[in-house]
């Protein structure tokens, strides 16, 4: 049931560099300067293997590096998925993902031993994993972590998660940094907007609505949220809350809707009326 357009937009997000040699690797790094001296590096891998002529295996990692923040809580906090970080220079995060890319091919080398023969046609396996700077307004830092991954069956596996973090007060922010709102309150009103941002799935009749592919009976308000200058937004992976051809599921909530909820700190700094 998978649709198109998830399946369009699943490969774009996860296409890979590596060149198809039996060991190639590649790491590039790049650097964006922002306003106030803040400053963003990153570090990526790409790699590939060839285990036989059934099954071929690729490796990618993007990592980003932020030279200007010192705080070890907040950069513990920041790279909260691995936790062998210790080194947070981008010698120290390349050398972290070189690490893993070994572990990883060393990992299926070791278990396919016992079925490799047995595989019946060419597979292409993949692990990728990211981290995206989406942005830095008003001093909260909002970053993507995606991950995508195959390794046989029906079809691959991706989701994502979110984090906004307070380089004012070197923390990630919470619900309650935001808004009061009681927790059933602001599930239903994840529910009432559940169909303002369709996933794009279709059948034969046209677009299908989320809660047409719904596998809850609540939305749970979740900590993988974001926000702009208008919404508060929650993002909810694949078998999360829906089908996995409804895709991830963004659902917005309004500043209008959360009206007397939000706490004056963030109201002020955020500049919402």
């Amino acid at each position: 049931m998978k649709n198109t357009i998830a399946v369009l937009a699943l490969s774009a997000f996860f296409t890979f560099t590596a060149c198809k040699k039996s060991e190639t690797t590649n790491i590039t790094t790049n650097v964006e300067t922002q306003a106030d001296q803040f400053s963003v590096d990153s570090v990526k891998v790409n790699d590939s293997i060839k285990l036989n002529d059934s099954l071929s295996i690729k490796y990618s990692s993007k990592m980003l590096v932020f030279p200007s923040i010192k705080d070890k809580k907040l950069l513990d906090s920041i790279y909260f998925g691995d936790k062998n970080v210790q080194d947070f220079s981008k010698n120290g995060i390349r050398a972290l993902l070189e690490k893993n890319k070994n572990e990883y091919f060393n990992g299926i080398k070791k278990d396919s031993k016992d079925w490799i023969s047995d595989m019946k046609f060419a597979q292409e396996w993949y692990s990728d994993l990211g981290m995206d700077l989406k942005s830095n307004t008003n001093d909260y830092l909002h970053i993507q972590y995606g991950w995508g991954s195959y390794e046989g069956g029906a079809h691959d596996n991706y989701g994502y998660s979110e984090r906004v973090f307070d380089l004012k007060n070197n923390k990630k922010v919470e619900l309650k940094d935001i808004t009061l709102i009681p927790k059933n309150k602001l599930e239903a009103l994840l529910m009432k907007n559940v169909n303002k941002m369709n996933g794009g799935a279709t059948d034969d009749k046209g677009e299908i609505n989320n809660s047409d592919m719904l596998l809850v009976e609540v939305i749970p308000a979740t900590e993988n949220f974001y926000f702009d200058d208008k919404n508060l937004y929650f993002h909810y992976s694949p078998y999360e809350i829906t089908a996995f051809a409804a895709g991830d599921i963004t659902i917005p909530v309004s500043w209008q809707d959360l009206a007397g909820t939000l706490t004056p700190q963030f109201k002020e700094r955020m500049k919402i009326k």
